[in-house]
């Protein structure tokens, strides 16, 4: 059981990450990325609508 106060301060989605390392467990917070790092990165020629996302990622994952 994870106690209740890290739980609210660390935790407050009720997700975390567990990594086992040899006979150790260590509980992190889940934090989203930050994506914006990367804005900016890489320029891809896409033919689809930027604002259907679904579209533009099913081109993006199109094997060529």
């Amino acid at each position: 059981m994870i106690p209740k106060k890290w739980r609210e301060k660390y935790a407050k989605r009720g997700k975390v990450i567990l990594k086992i390392e040899d006979d150790t467990i260590i509980v992190k917070p889940y934090e989203l990325a930050d994506i914006t790092e990367f804005f900016d990165k890489i320029e891809v020629d896409v033919k689809s609508d930027l604002s259907d996302w679904k579209s533009v990622r099913r081109e993006l994952l199109e094997v060529r």
